[in-house]
C-alpha cells in the first residue's frame, strides 16, 4: 500500500505556516484538514497541498516525516510557494508527485524501489 508524506502552507495573521503529515490518501486527509476534522493545529485555517511524497510502506513514510518535521529551512522554502499556488489555483490542490520537487537531504532508506 502506498503511503504518502505531505506538506501542507497557509498564511494566517501575516505569518506562513507549514504542517508535515502522513496518510495514504492525500487528497481526503487536505479535505479533512481543511473541514476542522484534521491535526488540532491545523485547524481554522484553509490549507493547501505545498508537497507530497509516496513511499511503498507506512514504516518509511513515518521515517520521511520525523525528517521533514526537523528541516525547517526546507519547510520554509516550501512556505515562499503559499502565495503563488493561490495565484495558479485558488481552489485545487496540487496531486500528490511521486518525486521531490525541491531537493531535500534524503534520509536512509532500506529496499527502497
Amino acid at each position: 500500500m502506498d503511503c504518502y508524506v505531505y506538506v501542507l502552507g497557509c498564511r494566517s495573521n501575516g505569518r506562513m505556516l507549514t504542517y508535515v503529515g502522513w496518510t495514504n490518501d492525500v487528497e481526503r486527509r487536505l479535505a479533512q484538514h481543511n473541514a476542522g476534522k484534521g491535526a488540532r493545529t491545523t485547524r481554522g485555517r484553509t490549507w493547501q497541498l505545498l508537497h507530497s511524497e509516496c513511499f511503498a510502506s507506512k514504516a518509511e513514510a513515518m521515517s520521511r516525516e520525523w525528517h521533514l518535521k526537523r528541516e525547517r529551512a526546507f519547510r520554509k522554502e516550501l512556505a515562499k510557494r503559499i502565495d503563488a499556488a493561490n495565484a495558479a489555483s485558488p481552489h485545487q490542490p496540487k496531486p500528490p508527485s511521486r518525486g521531490r520537487g525541491l531537493q531535500s537531504p534524503a534520509p536512509r532508506r532500506s529496499g527502497a524501489p
